[in-house]
């Protein structure tokens, strides 16, 4: 089996499971983006955040509705993909090869919508186990990025790393009145492309300090730490793409990126 690519994918609102987005379409297509079926999916959703690294191992994953008001068709979805305790384990053990003291195992988690909308999308079958593992918003893009390099070598073991965030995440400046990117939204969505491609990896780790806009794209860094995990997975001389580009509320980009190891 190849070296597997990581994956940044931009996960939006809960809402991108039921309405009818250009996000929506890309990940209804994801067999065009990857058409080998991976042996387990490892996810990293800036929606569990905790003290220190944690996955679940579980048997069998269920959704987590962890949002509140939405459509009550949401409530009805569901996601039963087989647990991956094996892979949970195999995580646990890199990271603490590599320096990580702490590595929590939580036996009774499901996948949070930053996880189970997207792979709902991807594999609709369910039929792939999944391990999540949690970012933590206490620490920095560098801790995110080191992370990454100790999980590397799923990749040549099958495994599909997955970081689901958001290019830029800054839910009280939503508009809703159909309007084009903000400037500042615009900006750092161009920068973050731009650097990614061009393997500017320090700047993206210290990006709070380097992008423009960067307090505005993420007043709170957990929906970017997933891409540092994805990005250090791929390594030093990642060839980054953009495999996907649109825009809602005109400041919530659906930026994604594929990155390839070098071979």
């Amino acid at each position: 089996m190849r070296v597997m690519d990581t994956y940044f994918i931009s996960h939006g609102s809960p809402t991108l499971a039921i309405e009818d987005l250009p996000a929506r379409r890309f990940l209804l297509d994801w067999g065009k983006i990857l058409a080998e079926k991976p042996k387990a999916i490892l996810v990293i959703s800036g929606h569990w955040d905790t003290s220190v690294p944690s996955v679940n191992v579980v048997s069998r994953n269920s959704a987590i509705y962890d949002f509140y008001g939405f459509p009550r068709e949401m409530y009805k979805l569901q996601y039963n993909a087989p647990g991956a305790p094996d892979l949970a384990k195999r995580v646990k053990e890199l990271l603490i090869n590599s320096g990580f003291k702490t590595v929590r195992e939580d036996p009774s988690r499901g996948l949070d919508h930053g996880a189970w909308v997207p792979l709902s999308l991807m594999y609709p079958k369910a039929d792939i186990p999944v391990c999540q593992l949690s970012i933590q918003s206490n620490q920095n893009g560098e801790h995110h990025y080191k992370m990454g390099k100790a999980l590397a070598p799923l990749k040549s073991e099958g495994v599909l790393i997955i970081g689901s965030g958001s290019a830029t995440h800054n839910l009280r400046a939503l508009r809703f009145d159909g309007s084009s990117p903000a400037p500042w939204a615009q900006d750092f969505d161009n920068w973050l492309t731009e650097a990614l491609i061009n393997g500017r990896h320090d700047e993206i780790n210290n990006f709070q300090k380097k992008a423009p806009s960067a307090n505005m794209a993420h007043p709170y860094p957990d929906h970017f730490y997933p891409l540092h995990v994805a990005l250090g997975a791929a390594g030093e001389g990642t060839k980054a793409e953009l495999i996907h580009n649109s825009w809602s509320h005109g400041t919530l980009s659906y930026s994604s990126y594929s990155f390839r190891s070098p071979q």
